[in-house]
């Protein structure tokens, strides 16, 4: 696989904080597993930072996840996001991706956001450059796929009545398309 030459397949820094727009639209949350240390406003009313290793934490509630985007890394936060079946997560529109399976196979909706975000830095100023690839919010559970319904972000939302699985056939989306 080749990438640009502007791209990296690990970043520079793993510490890109949501914008607190996307969590007044889609929370409250009851717990951020991969919270920064130190960062500037709440994303959940509970917090794990790298100290606590939130991966191994047990997870209790609707979930907040900006999982690191490092692809060594991110698959076992977002597996462990599908186990738990309640929370939304921010990840890059990778859908080639091993570790996108989780998201394909078991959340409930899927927003590909129409514009790329700008993330913040630890001291909370909004990054320069927006994320350099298109970002989509995964809902795990049915409550958590209505509130991306309802959030009001501009994108395209995918539910489980589009997976491949339910999908009429292929004459009765040509002939209704006629």
């Amino acid at each position: 696989m080749t990438i640009g030459s502007h791209q990296r397949t690990v970043g520079k820094s793993q510490t890109h904080l949501t914008p607190p727009f996307i969590i007044h639209r889609l929370g409250p949350f009851d717990l951020d597993p991969c919270a920064a240390l130190g960062q500037p406003w709440a994303t959940a009313a509970r917090h794990f930072t790298i100290e606590d290793d939130g991966l191994s934490q047990p997870w209790n509630g609707r979930v907040w996840l900006n999982p690191p985007f490092d692809r060594y890394q991110v698959g076992r936060w977002i597996e462990k996001l599908a186990e738990h079946g309640d929370g939304i997560c921010l990840v890059h529109a990778r859908t080639e991706a091993d570790w996108f399976r989780p998201i394909w196979e078991r959340a409930d909706a899927i927003l590909f956001l129409a514009d790329r975000l700008h993330f913040h830095t630890i001291d909370g100023a909004r990054q320069p450059a927006n994320s350099g690839a298109p970002v989509v919010l995964a809902a795990f559970g049915k409550a958590n796929a209505v509130r991306l319904a309802c959030c009001g972000l501009p994108g395209f939302r995918v539910t489980e009545n589009l997976r491949v699985g339910g999908c009429r056939s292929l004459r009765e989306v040509e002939l209704s398309h006629e």
